[in-house]
């Protein structure tokens, strides 16, 4: 990096903390007002919850005895060392602006890699139309979704921050860094462990590069068990904090059976509470089977592309994992400028931004009628949800068509700028 791009970057970084700071400290009701959102704070994120949790631990209660925290046991320790946020919130201020500063600083890596437009078994001829690390950085950072996440304080920042650092050690050629990042961020919020595939190829292709001789299959095993050494450290010193296997059904459980019905912006809350009971163990089977199902596909129709695979991934959790929030489509839109090549091949790229921006701005609107107004009732709130999926859906799907269609045009050079008609 040059002295004129650090001190530009730096600046970036400055002007990004100053806008934060100044958000929190000039408007001081604004992060409890957002730390009650939901399509900001979910059961297993909220800051609300963390900080009940805390109280608990703090009075040696476990705190997974009252049914309210459902985070990991190792973010207790961590915020205990801070001072009481309630009283001398800025040190937690700090805490989550930092991190999303580091979260921009690994976005910045993967987008000077070029990873997105060439990787080692596939180079766009449309590569050298990128963006620096600088405006992809500052795009995630200025993006409106990021700046709401970060002043409502949920933990999930710590995933996102996790999975972009496994992302950018991969890429780098530190597999076991990248593997000890996504351990964390599995840990933190389970979702992460079906990144593990693609990860597991794009930290192959980039140190395939200078090891000529390594295998992919010794090469995986390796990093598998760096994976699942790191995750299994977290529990045991998870389990000597809490001193039992509690934390378990109430952390990972929770996910996995949707115990807590908490509206959010998902698609499963509202499902789960009008499903019967003898069907509801069915339909968690298949709820998940279908968001596991895109990891294996993606990384088999995609392979030459691992990057693109990742970025698709986390826009398909944004959708449909149990507890999403817009934390999870800041990380997804935070990723999708690595691939400025492929933006003249979008096909619905106005429709599914306005549809994002619709759903947006009537969301809250939607579940204060519900809530507070009295005037409407659930299904007010998860219309408007169905529409903020469908926006990202045809987000991603767009995404990975042109992602496709970037292939295709490689393979059969005589149909680029050809318009396709699906039959």
């Amino acid at each position: 990096m040059s002295f004129q791009a650090a001190t530009g970057t730096t600046r970036l970084y400055v002007a990004a903390a100053a806008l934060r700071l100044i958000l929190f400290t000039a408007f001081p009701g604004l992060p409890d007002l957002l730390t009650g959102r939901v399509e900001i704070s979910t059961p297993v994120t909220s800051f609300k919850r963390l900080q009940e949790g805390l109280f608990l631990y703090n009075h040696n209660v476990s705190p997974y005895d009252g049914g309210v925290y459902h985070q990991a046991p190792l973010l207790l320790p961590l915020f205990s060392l801070l001072p009481d946020p309630s009283t001398y919130p800025i040190f937690a201020y700090i805490l989550y602006i930092v991190v999303d500063l580091l979260s921009a600083n690994a976005l910045y890596t993967i987008a000077e890699s070029g990873e997105g437009g060439s990787s080692r078994l596939f180079s766009s001829p449309r590569k050298d139309r990128k963006w620096s690390g600088f405006i992809v950085a500052a795009v995630f950072l200025f993006n409106p979704f990021t700046i709401a996440t970060c002043i409502a304080r949920p933990t999930s920042v710590f995933s996102t921050c996790a999975i972009l650092h496994a992302i950018a050690k991969a890429i780098e050629g530190n597999p076991i860094t990248s593997m000890l990042s996504l351990s964390f961020a599995a840990y933190l919020s389970m979702y992460p462990l079906l990144l593990l595939p693609p990860l597991v190829l794009l930290a192959y292709d980039r140190q395939y590069t200078s090891k000529a001789g390594s295998y992919l299959l010794q090469f995986a095993g390796t990093n598998v068990l760096a994976f699942t050494a790191s995750v299994t450290f977290l529990f045991l010193s998870s389990f000597a904090l809490t001193g039992s296997w509690e934390f378990f059904p109430s952390t990972y459980g929770i996910q996995l059976t949707l115990t807590d019905l908490t509206p959010n912006v998902g698609l499963w809350w509202y499902f789960f509470t009008e499903m019967f009971d003898s069907f509801r163990s069915f339909f968690l089977g298949v709820f998940w089977l279908h968001l596991s199902s895109y990891t294996a596909a993606l990384s088999i129709r995609i392979r030459r592309q691992p990057l693109a695979v990742l970025t698709l991934l986390l826009g398909i959790f944004a959708i449909f994992k149990p507890y999403p929030s817009i934390a999870d489509t800041s990380l997804f839109l935070g990723l999708v400028p690595c691939f400025r090549h492929v933006f003249p091949l979008l096909r619905y790229s106005f429709l599914a931004a306005s549809v994002v921006l619709y759903s947006t701005f009537l969301g809250p609107a939607f579940y204060h009628l519900w809530i507070y107004a009295g005037s409407g009732n659930a299904n007010f709130f998860y219309a408007i949800t169905l529409v903020w999926s469908l926006g990202q859906s045809l987000l991603v799907s767009d995404v990975a068509f042109a992602v496709l269609r970037d292939e295709w045009e490689v393979e059969r050079p005589e149909m680029r700028c050809k318009e396709i008609r699906q039959i």
